[in-house]
């Protein structure tokens, strides 16, 4: 077996029950969330219910709960745009079966495009948010997170970066390099030029669960990652969610979260 498929498989290797996030690797950091600010929520709901997903709360935060991933929905009526463009094109999921999961999308009047590839297909979301299918037919559930698929200007420093403020393994899938944080891979595509930043589109921002947030900030500050706001702070939505903001050199708004599963 390559080294690079092993270090793809070593960063995948811990699949996650459908109730809980992947266990943190040794920089305490897993996948935590996809964050969607939306004029309608119940669209959004449905459509990652529709996936497999299990919609669920926080106390007052809303959420879709995937092995692996939360969708956490907020009704935002300023947020524009959807993935396509941004430094975040898409999100990827793996399934069952492709071939049933178009059927069903189809069937429910999504937007579908079929690859030559009969294990992958894109499908649009509400407010244009791309999601891939991927087929794994020998998992056990019916869906869970795969990755999240990033367009940069140059794929070996985002790797580079990810490893060392996060833990992030290096690896490669097809043609794309790739850099793996447990619950979820983070796909590199080279990019002419910066895409437009993740904040204020519908895709918001993605999320790290991390296990000592204190300690997380602290090591990002020292490394010159500036912290929004300077702050540590409590959700407004769940008393018991500790959150801090950062983004990354390439316009990805990503939450740094401790306490994010109900």
């Amino acid at each position: 077996m390559k080294l690079s498929t092993l270090l793809v498989l070593a960063g995948l290797a811990i699949v996650p029950a459908f109730a809980q996030l992947a266990v943190p690797n040794d920089m305490g950091v897993a996948m935590g969330h996809m964050h969607l600010y939306t004029k309608d929520p119940d669209a959004q709901r449905k459509f990652f219910a529709l996936l497999g997903g299990k919609p669920t709360m926080n106390e007052k935060l809303q959420m879709v709960q995937f092995p692996g991933v939360f969708i956490v929905l907020r009704k935002a009526d300023t947020a524009n745009g959807g993935t396509v463009g941004s430094s975040v094109n898409h999100i990827g999921f793996f399934v069952k079966s492709v071939p049933e999961t178009v059927a069903t999308m189809k069937a429910a009047g999504y937007k579908v495009e079929q690859t030559n590839n009969p294990a992958q297909a894109f499908v649009t979301a509400p407010d244009e948010i791309r999601v891939e299918l991927y087929e794994d037919a020998a998992m056990a559930g019916p869906v869970r997170m795969h990755h999240v698929h990033m367009f940069v200007p140059d794929p070996k420093e985002a790797q580079a970066w990810y490893a060392k403020n996060f833990g992030a393994t290096a690896g490669k899938r097809l043609q794309f390099d790739t850099t793996n944080i447990p619950g979820a891979e983070l796909t590199l595509t080279k990019a002419d030029a910066l895409q437009a930043p993740t904040k204020g589109r519908v895709l918001d921002h993605i999320g790290f669960e991390v296990k000592n947030i204190d300690e997380t900030v602290k090591r990002l500050d020292a490394a010159g990652i500036k912290i929004d706001g300077g702050v540590i702070r409590t959700s407004p939505n769940a008393s018991k969610l500790r959150i801090a903001f950062i983004t990354d050199p390439w316009g990805t708004y990503i939450e740094l979260t401790n306490g994010l599963t109900p």
